[in-house]
């Protein structure tokens, strides 16, 4: 047990580590380690082991993330175009605005250029890439980016841990050439050919959608509606093809092997052959599914827990457990990145630790409730960690879905593409609208949100999670709750009376500003797309329950596409929009130059748009709102011109004066203009913008003035999500710094007025 909990531990290690260590140090460690071992006295042998083991994991994991490293795009080839033959791996994700596919590189042929073994594509022209195939083309590509945010969904994280080093998008020419012929590529044909086999029966829609997801792993016709519904009832993992249904069936197909070998004994040893049926069984599921990561991280446990049944080892269940983790964590190092590695094992754990030291089997229904009660205790605290809360309803949901998908709809669904007729189909299309019947009811349930809360309360709760459920004889149990409490009620002190804080969100090519004071918050703009993706997670993360006011400079997708999100998830005291009339289904007041109120000792004033202008273009109807606390100050001009920003010159002169300025337009040519800049005299400027976008901003015109003027620049593209406080001084933490890791690219996150090139 040592041993493995050490390889574990070491390989877990690294994921956390800001910088790789060098192999000579490490051979160094691993060194020491063994020396001490070898030395040490019996009584400390296994501490010896632990620590020896542990070394070990970091160096596997550290060569394994070396070799990954040295896979990425190289910076000198980002955004040019680079002609390579690749072949279409997977379901092509066809979305709202083109293909999403993964090629396998299978030769570079431009002169001097590398990719990765695997890339991203993304065909905004909509053409069809069938699995399997291969293609002549071109694409330009950027390095593995996502936004970086201390909430919520990490893409970067999850871009690292799939070993997709490089997304681009392909040029107009491509050449098809001979498909690949392997197996891989026919189960992905054969895939393809049963979703549009299943959308020809049961018509494009939710019922589709679902039957493909649990039988060929095609989970991105799941429409992004229903898949919010799935995470407020806590039901996502029903719907993704994982350990859950794979281990389900296993089982489904060992009580059938084994029932029929009791009665027609056909082989010698009916252990091997249940055992092998049921691996089998699972291992062909698995393969249905384009075996996938988590896939396969079931099929390892499936093939440790078969050993041993196989080799009668007396391996008690923790023992395997830990050799189970040990050998999926040897063979991809980098799942220790997922959620999903983490809940399954940690689920599992759960179930045999509540059920630890028992004399005899409790009676079936009592043992199917401790197991729910163990369940709910033990992932309270990774959802609270890693998804900001959980629904009330989880618990009643899994309770009646987990049987119900997988039990009944998942292996008729499988059924019914396995045979070659379709009249099963209409049968699993019926399941799935009473499945969806049920979630659509307990999605009205009210869900307990979390603030982020400091590892030492984490700690504490995961603690309070595992006395909550030990086994009966443990004492205290009832006191377990007052150490979890602490976790589920956290929230984070705000500012002081007269100060402001300030978090600028990476939202992509966007914006999206929250402004806390001591007992309010107002957040400006939204950013693009779905408001679940990164401004819900923040704001809840962050512990805002409720927005005394939401401020939507102007009607453009990248300022306001996630408005109705927010609205529709997060109570909204006061709505104000530059352009009131674009939200038809929610009443917004108007922007009026002179609105101005006072929160705790900050005064926030809209300054634009003036009255006697006449806007030509949307940008110029942007809100401007100026935020003055007792010592410092912030403007921020959404997508104002540079025409709007002289007449704001004009009218208000000096009092435009502020510390901190959040750069007009994503630092773009037609904002930001030197009068602008000389009545405003900004000690920092903030750029909100997408890495790489295709508008090039920050655009280096706009650098150039800020540098001419030594004002400092944090950009989220670079540094990610900035939070300033702004008090007796202007204080400033940029997450890609402040959480760094190895995976994670890193900003500068400038820490004084930039000097002239």
């Amino acid at each position: 047990m040592p041993l493995l909990m050490g390889w574990a531990a070491g390989i877990v290690a690294c994921a956390f580590l800001s910088e790789l260590p060098a192999a000579s140090a490490l051979a160094g460690i691993v060194a020491g380690a063994a020396g001490l071992m070898w030395r040490a006295i019996p009584r400390w042998r296994p501490y010896t082991v632990f620590l020896l083991a542990l070394t070990l994991g970091l160096a596997y994991a550290d060569w394994r993330a070396q070799q990954r490293m040295s896979q990425e795009l190289a910076a000198e080839w980002a955004k040019k175009p680079v002609e390579f033959i690749g072949t279409v791996r997977g379901l092509p994700d066809p979305g709202e605005f083109g293909v999403r596919l993964t090629l396998e590189v299978e030769r570079v042929l431009t002169s001097g250029a590398s990719l990765p073994p695997k890339v991203q594509i993304f065909d905004y022209r909509n053409q069809v890439w069938p699995p399997g195939s291969r293609w002549r083309l071109s694409a330009r590509f950027k390095p593995r980016r996502g936004s970086a945010n201390p909430f919520g969904f990490d893409a970067e994280q999850w871009l690292w841990s799939e070993g997709l080093l490089a997304s681009g998008s392909a040029g107009k020419e491509r050449f098809r050439l001979a498909d690949r012929a392997d197996a891989m590529a026919w189960v992905d044909g054969w895939r393809a050919a049963q979703v549009g086999r299943i959308e020809s029966v049961l018509g494009v829609g939710r019922e589709s959608a679902l039957v493909a997801a649990l039988t060929v792993g095609a989970q991105q016709r799941v429409a992004r509606e229903d898949w919010r519904l799935f995470s407020a009832t806590g039901l996502t993992h029903i719907v993704s093809i994982s350990g859950l249904h794979i281990t389900m069936l296993a089982g489904l197909a060992a009580w059938v092997a084994s029932w029929l070998l009791r009665r027609w004994p056909m082989f010698r040893s009916p252990r091997v052959a249940t055992a092998a049926v049921a691996w089998l069984v699972a291992a062909g599921y698995a393969l249905l599914a384009g075996f996938s990561v988590p896939t396969q991280r079931t099929l390892f446990m499936l093939l440790v827990g078969g050993g041993c049944l196989l080799l009668r080892r007396q391996l008690s269940p923790f023992q395997a457990w830990w050799l189970a983790l040990a050998l999926v964590l040897l063979i991809d190092p980098f799942a220790v990145l997922a959620p999903g590695l983490w809940l399954s094992f940690g689920l599992v754990a759960a179930l045999m630790f509540g059920s630890w030291a028992r004399r005899r089997p409790a009676a079936a229904w009592r043992a199917a409730l401790g197991g729910q009660w163990s369940a709910a205790v033990a992932s309270l605290v990774p959802l609270a960690a890693w998804f900001g809360g959980f629904p009330l309803v989880s618990p009643l949901a899994n309770a009646l879905a987990i049987p119900y998908v997988s039990l009944l709809l998942t292996p008729v669904a499988l059924l019914a593409v396995l045979l070659p007729w379709d009249g099963l189909l209409p049968l699993a299309g019926f399941l799935v609208h009473g499945f969806y019947w049920g979630v659509d009811w307990l999605a009205r349930g009210p869900a307990w949100h979390v603030a982020g809360p400091p590892w030492p309360l984490l700690v504490l709760a995961g603690i309070g999670s595992v006395w909550l459920i030990a086994p009966r004889g443990v004492p205290g149990r009832g006191l377990a709750g007052f150490l979890l409490l602490p976790a589920l009620v956290y929230r984070p002190a705000g500012p002081e009376e007269g100060a402001f804080r300030v978090t600028v969100l990476d939202v992509g090519q966007g914006l999206s500003m929250l402004v806390q004071t001591a007992q309010h918050a107002l957040l400006f703009d939204t950013g693009a797309g779905d408001a679940g993706r990164v401004v819900l997670p923040q704001l809840r993360g962050l512990g805002v329950a409720s927005l005394d006011a939401l401020l939507l400079s102007h009607h453009d997708a990248d300022h306001d596409g996630a408005a109705e999100g927010v609205l529709r998830e997060m109570p909204v005291r006061r709505l104000l929009a530059g352009q009131p009339q674009t939200l038809r289904a929610w009443p917004a007041g108007p922007c009026r130059q002179g609105d101005a109120w006072t929160w705790d000792g900050v005064r926030f004033e809209v300054l634009a748009p003036l009255p006697d202008m006449q806007p030509t273009e949307d940008n110029a109807h942007s809100c401007v709102l100026r935020v003055a606390g007792a010592k410092h100050a912030l403007l921020v001009s959404g997508d104002a011109p540079a025409l709007v920003e002289e007449a704001l010159v004009a009218h208000y002169g000096e009092r435009l004066r502020s510390t901190v300025l959040i750069a007009g337009h994503h630092g773009s040519r037609t904002s930001s203009s030197e009068v602008w800049l000389k009545a405003v005299r900004p000690q920092l400027a903030v750029v909100s913008a997408g890495y790489m976008n295709r508008y090039r901003h920050p655009h280096p015109t706009v650098l150039h003035r800020l540098r001419q003027q030594g004002i400092a620049l944090l950009r989220t593209d670079l540094d990610g999500a900035l939070t300033l406080e702004l008090a007796d001084a202007v204080d400033w933490q940029c997450l890609r710094l402040q959480q760094a890791r190895y995976w994670r690219a890193r900003g500068d996150c400038a820490a004084q007025p930039l000097t002239s090139d």
